[in-house]
């Protein structure tokens, strides 16, 4: 029986699926090494996948080639991988104790590495609100004490939503100009899962998405997830306009408004004539505004539905940013037709929304606005802060002030942002690099600082951020781009 020979595993991937491997305490090459066998035991690296060189991955991990050589032959004495010189490292054709390889992990780990908290370890990567509103506690109280008369003795399913969340939402969007019936709201848990809904009922295999770059990065990984091809444009017209010529995508996704990770907010004129394009080929656009309200002065520009013919716009929102991340309730408005479409698929996954969140967050949508405003202005008070920090801690960083949202996009005078990242971990500061939110492999230089975090928070992150940025400067090693340039 022939043997299989290895098969290249892209270093930029093993990086992110490496996410924090170096937080913990103890050498550096046994953390390294732990991380791999993880990765090994659980099928995420498969058996013949191999490894990046040592002097490459030791570039983007911003570690010495000794570490990564430890590590190597760490696992390859515990019979893990398979080392050869001339021919390199894989992974051994060793009996899988774990998940099925192509079953557990997309091309970019990294948006589920960031999410868990490590002791020790400050996180400026996650752009999560912190702190629960007194509004939220409020509501679920009255839930509670609303929830035995309004279920009665149903059973508590609602594939769509519960039929006063629908209503309330409706009502919601038609008073913002944009009219809406209960039909065309589909309750979710959270925004993730009304983008993951849209991808799986319109993106099949080769599909092309039009998305912006860069963008959030968890929209990425579901557009990957359903092996679409990924299309990006500047968030300008004039890109979108461009990249639409000669091609045909399946769908296209923005969030106009505080864009994450860049801040910008993009105008009325923008949307319309975006949309105009859109229409003109029948692109349906996805209008990710999970991060209205955010403004740090008064007023927004009109959601991307109100330029557009019916059904035109899958507009996504949730509570998630404005109210706190715990809270996952989201919806999609859409056409009625595709809510029904919609339904059935979240059906398959959940059977419905918990019915006691929805019943909260009935009660919170008269407060909606209130807490967004007052969350917009604690935000602007951690923005300039923020703004103050990177200014006289790390002056040679490159960023702009924004008018809203939660974070900065930050450019590093030098080196490599995933390579510095890693180094950071070890300061005890968690940062997400800008690989991780552009589709088109750039951005190698950026960084998305967000200011949500408490001030004590944010004042010692980047404080371990400016002594992280002195020891990656003083090593005289910021040239790991040009590794990376070479296996991505």
């Amino acid at each position: 029986m022939t043997k299989p020979m290895p098969e290249p595993w892209p270093a930029d991937r093993l990086v992110a699926q490496l996410g924090r491997w170096s937080a913990a305490r103890g050498p550096l090459h046994l953390l390294l090494a732990d991380r791999l066998r993880r990765l090994i035991d659980s099928g995420q690296l498969p058996p013949y996948a191999a490894l990046p060189p040592d002097r490459v991955l030791a570039g983007l991990l911003a570690v010495g080639r000794s570490t990564v050589v430890a590590a190597y032959d760490h696992l390859r004495q515990e019979g893990k991988l398979e080392r050869h010189q001339g021919r390199g490292t894989w992974v051994a054709p060793a009996v899988l104790s774990g998940l099925r390889p192509a079953a557990v992990t997309g091309s970019n780990p990294l948006f589920v590495n960031y999410l868990e908290p490590i002791e020790g370890v400050l996180s400026l990567a996650c752009t999560a609100p912190a702190g629960v509103p007194p509004e939220l506690t409020e509501a679920y109280q009255r839930a509670i004490a609303r929830l035995p008369q309004v279920t009665g003795e149903g059973i508590g399913y609602h594939p769509l939503g519960h039929p006063e969340l629908r209503e309330g939402l409706a009502g919601r969007y038609t008073r913002r100009g944009v009219p809406t019936t209960p039909e065309q709201i589909l309750v979710t848990t959270g925004g993730q899962q009304a983008l993951s809904l849209i991808s799986q009922l319109f993106l099949s295999p080769g599909d092309e998405v039009l998305v912006q770059t860069p963008t959030y990065p968890g929209a990425l990984e579901l557009f990957r997830a359903a092996a679409a091809v990924l299309r990006t444009a500047p968030a300008g017209v004039d890109g979108w306009a461009a990249a639409l010529a000669g091609s045909r995508p399946r769908l296209a996704y923005l969030n106009p408004t505080h864009h994450n990770p860049t801040g910008h907010t993009l105008s009325a004129l923008a949307r319309r004539r975006i949309v105009e394009t859109a229409a003109a080929q029948g692109l349906p656009l996805i209008d990710d505004t999970v991060l209205n309200g955010l403004s740090f002065e008064d007023g927004e520009p009109p959601d991307l539905a109100a330029f557009a013919r019916p059904g035109a716009v899958l507009t996504v929102g949730s509570m998630t940013k404005t109210v706190w991340g715990g809270v996952r309730t989201g919806w999609i408005r859409a056409a009625e037709a595709d809510i029904g479409q919609l339904a059935r698929l979240k059906a398959l996954h959940d059977l419905g929304s918990p019915v006691l969140e929805q019943l909260a967050a009935v009660e919170l949508l008269p407060h909606l606005d209130d807490i967004a405003a007052r969350r917009g202005k604690e935000l602007r008070r951690r923005h300039d802060l923020t703004c103050s920090l990177l200014t006289d801690l790390l002056p040679g960083w490159e960023f702009e002030p924004v008018r809203g949202g939660q974070c900065l996009w930050v450019r590093l005078p030098a080196g490599d942002a995933s390579a510095f990242a890693q180094l950071a971990l070890r300061h005890g500061v968690s940062l997400l690099p800008g690989t991780a939110l552009d589709a088109g492999g750039g951005s190698t230089d950026r960084l998305r600082i967000p200011f949500t975090a408490p001030t004590a928070e944010l004042r010692e992150g980047l404080h371990r951020a400016a002594e992280a940025w002195t020891a990656y400067r003083r090593t005289g090693d910021t040239a790991p781009a040009a590794v990376h340039a070479l296996v991505v």
